[in-house]
Formats: C-alpha cells, structure tokens, sequence
C-alpha cells in the first residue's frame, strides 16, 4: 500500500493556520509515512508559519473581495480563475488521498476542486456562524467538523460532526505551570496579571484601550502582559518602560503566559475562544466587528449564553470598561463562576476527533483494507 498523501488549506491567520497544522502533526503521528502538502494564498503569513512546521507549502494567487471597489476586486475573477486552475494541477501531480479545509482565501478554489474530481474533502469550520465559502463548499464536501452545536441551519446535518477545534496540546493542562510562566516572562508573582490578546497581526481598537487604560491597570494593583501584534509593536513598545507592563509582538509560550495570567482580555477569534476554554481563566471578550459575518460576535455570545465570559462590545468600552474590569478582579465568585463555566465547554479531544473522521473518509473510498 502507498503512502498516505493528505493536502490541507488553511490560512490568512493564524486561527486558520494552527488548526492546520494540528491536524497535519496528529495525522503524522497516526501515520508517520504520510506526505503532506498545504496550499495557501502566496502572500499570507502561512508563507512563513507552514515551513516553519515543517510542511512544503503551495501558493495560489487569490484574496478576499474588498468590501469598496479596488482595483483587488477587479483583480479578483482573474484570481479566481488562476487558483482554480493551479489547485487542479496541485491536485492531479499529489494524488491526495483527502483535502482538508480550515478556511482562509486558499481553501476555496482548493477544495471546489477537489470536490470536481471526486476526492474526499473535509471542512473544519471554527466559528459560530460560517462564512460564505464554507457554506458553498458543504453542499458537495464529503464531511464537515463543527466547533459549535447548532449549525443545521447552515450545513447539511448528515455531514456534521460536533469536534472542536483543534488546540495546541500543551495547554491542555496549564495550571501546574503556573510558577514556571511567572519566571519567565518575569512577572511579579505577588501581582494579579492581566492578559490582553489581539491576535497574531494586533487589534488598533484594543490596543488603544490598553493604552487609555494602563494607569487604571495599575492602580487596581494589575499587571500588564500586552501582546499587541506585529502591526503595532513600534507604536507600543515605548510602554515597555512603564513598571508593570510588557508589550510583545507575539508570544511563543501561549502555555506558561495562560499559566501566569489571572484575567485575560482577548478577541473572539474560533481558536483564541477554544483555547480560552481550555484553560479556564476570567475572561472579557472584545470581539472584532470588522469580521465576515460579525462571527467573532457570535463566538463570543455562544460562550456568553453559558455564563463563561464577559463580553463588551468596541462601542461600550469608553463607557463600560472600566466599571466591568473593576467588578471582575473584587468579585472572586464571579471569577470562580467564569472559570468553571467555561471550561465546561473546551473539547481537549477536538484533534483525534477529526483525525477519525479524516480516517473514515479514506476506508470510505477504499475498496479493501481499511486502516485505523
């Protein structure tokens, strides 16, 4: 029998890229003589973060559509038609056995294709309510994993497995940590901290509350671990100097600093949320409205619904921050009640879920042999 050959299409961000890679390394763990090969826009940052898994990676060329006219939406059938027409190629030189989406510009043309051709295709949909792709996408997929209950709605119910969404491994279990995290990011262990998340690429709205915010930070006897993305370090790191604070790019130890962190402040990105859930600490969401479908709302308000987070919308902030913020560090029954709430609802399993799904669509497709 050959070797098992799986393409997967993730990207634009790191909540569609990490999920990819989570699947890829649980799927060379179960078949260690696998081939990979990821497909991604060319010049999004999976570019940079697939390699550095260690996957060889294709680029195709295609964007979003803009939400004003640019010359990129005149670009874009143009795009399209490039995309689609490479990731046939992609598809007829690799022989995938199955093509697994995560989302982002890519994943599109990648899995319309593979859908053409008859091979098995697995969407891993990460958020509350789809976006526009997915949805297109589901009507000829061979299966869909879900992160949410409740998405009848919009995919075909026979298709959907409620998994979760893939997290890294190492937070499963972060508590123990705790000490270890506060010497290295040299934290002052007899301070609460606060965490505050703006995604990979940085949030302007957020960044610019932590910066009003930081003397009231202080003041409540808070300190401050900012990551504030690559997009804003220059404008930020000057804080840096304040006693109290420290601001990043990006954190490489998401375990230890969930570990030392006592309060999180975070955008409601699908992954960011499943971590969240993972390690159970207060959390204030601040969804992004700047998203498809306002899904980072809706991530949110399904952990809202469950009385696992708090949640203030971009526009409450000046008004209502501050009040909010106060009440969760004095109300340690509040901060009991988050925690235990919402790690009701992580799912630490959602990868080897998916892999057997993954697994079923092979045995599927083959004639004998099964594999498991």
């Amino acid at each position: 029998m050959r070797a098992l050959r799986f393409i997967i299409s993730g990207g634009g961000t790191g909540g569609h890229i990490y999920p990819a890679i989570a699947i890829a390394n649980a799927l060379k763990l179960r078949f260690p003589s696998a081939e990979f090969l990821f497909v991604g826009a060319q010049d999004k940052m999976e570019m940079q973060k697939v390699p550095q898994a260690g996957y060889a990676i294709e680029g195709l060329w295609i964007a979003g559509l803009q939400r004003k006219l640019t010359w990129d939406n005149l670009l874009f059938p143009f795009k399209l038609i490039s995309s689609l027409w490479k990731s046939s190629r992609i598809l007829r030189k690799f022989k995938p056995d199955v093509v697994v989406g995560t989302g982002g510009f890519a994943s599109g043309p990648l899995l319309q294709m593979a859908n053409s051709r008859g091979i098995p295709t697995l969407i891993q949909e990460q958020n509350s309510y789809p976006g526009i792709t997915n949805k297109l996408l589901s009507k000829k997929a061979s299966s869909i994993c879900v992160a949410y209950a409740q998405l009848e709605r919009f995919f075909p119910a026979a298709k959907m497995t409620l998994t979760g969404n893939p997290v890294r491994q190492d937070l499963i279990e972060v508590q123990s940590k705790r000490e270890i995290g506060i010497v290295h990011f040299q934290l002052d262990a007899s301070q609460k901290t606060v965490l505050i998340l703006g995604g990979s690429l940085g949030a302007r709205r957020l960044n610019q509350l932590v910066e009003k915010e930081l003397d009231f930070f202080l003041s409540q006897g808070i300190q401050v671990y900012w990551q504030c993305g690559k997009l804003y370090l220059d404008q930020y790191e000057k804080y840096n100097a304040r006693l109290g604070v420290q601001v990043v790019a990006f954190i490489d130890r998401m375990d230890l600093i969930y570990a030392a962190a006592d309060f999180v402040i975070s955008r409601a990105g699908a992954s960011s949320v499943s971590e969240l859930c993972l390690v159970g600490k207060p959390t204030i969401f601040i969804p992004s409205p700047n998203v498809a479908e306002d899904h980072q709302t809706k991530n949110a308000q399904a952990i809202v619904a469950q009385k696992g987070a708090l949640l203030l919308k971009e526009n409450e902030l000046d008004d209502q921050f501050e009040a909010v913020f106060a009440d969760l560090v004095s109300n340690t029954g509040l901060q009991t009640e988050l925690s235990a709430n919402i790690k009701k609802l992580a799912k630490p399993n959602a990868t080897e879920a998916i892999v057997e799904e993954i697994i079923k669509l092979i045995n599927q497709n083959s004639k004998s042999n099964p594999i498991n």
